[in-house]
């Protein structure tokens, strides 16, 4: 319930603003290429997947906007086990919310960082091809910061994006291990009736 009421209050916030002067609304995805860290010393290999969601984009002056945005991403890690020749997937589901704190040259390129939130929509593990349900162990609630780079065609409203979100929180419900989400999202989006 928490979840649905944090995103729905999100998109009604971006929304909201769309009403106001230098705002747009968009649409956004893209490639994940993400990994999940433990302060164990245990490594994985990365994972991909795919994000695709909602952005606004709020000019704040005329050098500084703010870009939140509703976004499911696909996230998790791989591991290979060489002794018994299997590998082992986590595959991770959120609906991430970030806030983007934007410089914007005149290019049109722009540098963004900010605080992310993350709610957990599923969580499973597969080996050899079959799954299992592993979100009563993962906490419901992920804190990440990001950081990145974009560039935007101003006459046309698409633009490419890169960002490196770090998992801040463990996603563990077993505090003995802290783990955190981390990776790569390249994508493109598209803002429209952009100014």
């Amino acid at each position: 319930m928490k979840l649905y009421l944090s995103v729905a209050l999100a998109a009604t916030m971006i929304a909201g603003t769309v009403t106001a002067q230098n705002v747009n609304l968009g649409i956004k995805a893209g490639l994940n290429v993400y990994n999940v860290n433990n302060d164990n010393g245990v490594k994985y290999d990365s994972k991909t997947g795919f994000h695709a969601g909602l952005i606004g984009h709020i000019h704040l002056g005329p050098q500084l906007g703010l870009q939140p945005e509703v976004v499911y991403s696909s996230q998790g890690a791989k591991f290979n086990a060489p002794i018994s020749n299997s590998e082992t997937k986590y595959k991770l589901g959120y609906i991430n919310v970030p806030v983007m704190l934007q410089y914007m040259f005149d290019n049109g390129f722009r540098l963004q960082a900010g605080p992310q939130v993350g709610f957990l929509i599923n969580a499973e593990t597969e080996v050899n091809g079959k799954s299992t349900d592993v979100k009563q162990d993962r906490k419901t609630v992920d804190f990440g910061v990001g950081a990145g780079i974009g560039y935007v065609h101003t006459p046309s409203g698409v633009g490419v994006d890169a960002r490196y979100n770090l998992g801040l929180s463990s996603i563990n419900e077993n505090d003995n291990i802290k783990s955190t989400n981390r990776g790569l999202q390249v994508g493109v989006f598209y803002l429209f009736k952009h100014k």
